[in-house]
């Protein structure tokens, strides 16, 4: 296959204009929990502190574990923003929320009140959802879909 028809399998997205009102925010979101993550923007622990913490859970090795989750979430949120590889950076995220799911949340039962899954499981489902459609017409990917036909 060459590689205009794999970007093309990537890119084209049936979705109108409405992915847009769920992609932006939704990705602003991710990119910002990214930013904690690696950065220690917005008040996070950086690398160093989150990396600590994840080894406190037992997901480790915790600095590996720091490094892929901040990097799919800042890195995936910002395609999300921009409508770039969307598919892909959707099905990233959303493996990322199932470990948040599972790996942080399951046992604190569904409300954020108590450090439940609800705000992971609305994530995950947003990602699952983009990844499903596509990044739709207001987006790069539709931009290189047209690009690749042509």
């Amino acid at each position: 296959m060459s590689i205009s028809r794999r970007i093309l399998a990537l890119a084209n997205t049936g979705a109108g204009w409405g992915a847009l009102t769920l992609r932006v925010p939704v990705g602003i979101v991710f990119a910002a929990h990214g930013a904690q993550k690696l950065f220690g923007w917005f008040g996070g622990y950086g690398l160093a502190g989150t990396a600590q913490w994840l080894e406190s859970i037992g997901l480790a090795p915790g600095y590996l574990m720091a490094l892929l989750a901040g990097g799919a979430e800042f890195f995936g949120g910002l395609a999300l923003i921009a409508g770039l590889m969307v598919r892909p950076a959707s099905a990233a995220l959303a493996f990322a929320m199932l470990v948040a799911i599972f790996g942080v949340h399951v046992s604190n039962g569904l409300f954020m009140r108590d450090n439940g899954y609800e705000f992971a499981l609305a994530l995950l489902a947003a990602a699952v959802s983009l990844a499903i459609s596509g990044a739709g017409r207001a987006s790069l990917d539709a931009l290189l879909a047209r690009t690749a036909k042509s």
